[in-house]
């Protein structure tokens, strides 16, 4: 058997996005002994391997299905594997690279595009913001705590946070976030509402966020300041 945890660290970070929209559901079904329900299997173990082939569909990866399911039935059954672990780690490594590299190319197109729209302001840093309502009140400064209402997306419209839909303002420290916001809430005044478009090197960069923001993920953030707190 395999118990190398580079490979399993691979493995895991390639599939988790796939799956971690999934844990609360899971949960949610299981009694209180945490057993889960083997009248229910087929129906969680068909959901898990619908999301992860619709993710992997949605990044481009190719999946052989044969040696997918092998794969599986081979770690179920604690089988040795069909291949040497060297070789397991180095395709996981390739494909983790390849996704990486795509996701890279498709971010610098997006920001590349984007700076041509008519509205946006690019600066220096690469951070790129669109002005929607402007304000007159104070602009914080690094040291300041401010209050403020927001939405992030992907680039391809997927909503990760909304204060909008808690129905809640969000408060933190200007420089208590990604380097993205703190740049831009130092140029914004109380009233200002903006759209970011902030590249990943401001954002979560190589490692993501949560399972729900990709590795080297372009970041859309509609941001309200609402007050800078005393």
């Amino acid at each position: 058997m395999i118990h190398s945890l580079t490979l399993r660290t691979i493995a895991l970070a390639t599939c988790l996005t796939a799956i971690s929209c999934l844990n609360s559901t899971a949960e949610e079904g299981l009694p209180s002994g945490g057993q889960a329900d083997n009248s229910a299997a087929p129906v969680y173990s068909y959901a898990i391997g619908l999301e992860i082939g619709t993710s992997f569909l949605a990044d481009g990866v190719v999946l052989d299905i044969d040696s997918l399911v092998a794969g599986i039935k081979d770690g179920l059954a604690k089988a040795k594997p069909k291949y040497e672990e060297q070789k397991l780690v180095q395709s996981l490594r390739e494909l983790s690279q390849a996704r990486a590299g795509a996701m890279i190319d498709q971010n610098k197109k997006f920001l590349e595009e984007n700076k041509k729209t008519e509205g946006i302001v690019t600066l220096p840093s690469g951070l790129q913001y669109k002005v929607l309502k402007s304000g007159a009140g104070a602009t914080p400064t690094k040291d300041d705590t401010v209050r403020t209402h927001y939405e992030g997306k992907l680039v391809d419209g997927t909503v990760f946070d909304s204060s909008y839909e808690r129905n809640e303002p969000a408060e933190f420290p200007v420089t208590g976030v990604i380097a993205g916001w703190t740049e831009a809430l130092q140029l914004m005044k109380v009233g200002d509402k903006w759209q970011l478009f902030i590249p990943s090197d401001l954002a979560y960069g190589e490692a993501g966020a949560g399972g729900v923001i990709p590795p080297h993920a372009t970041l859309i953030f509609d941001i309200e300041l609402l007050d800078v707190v005393e």
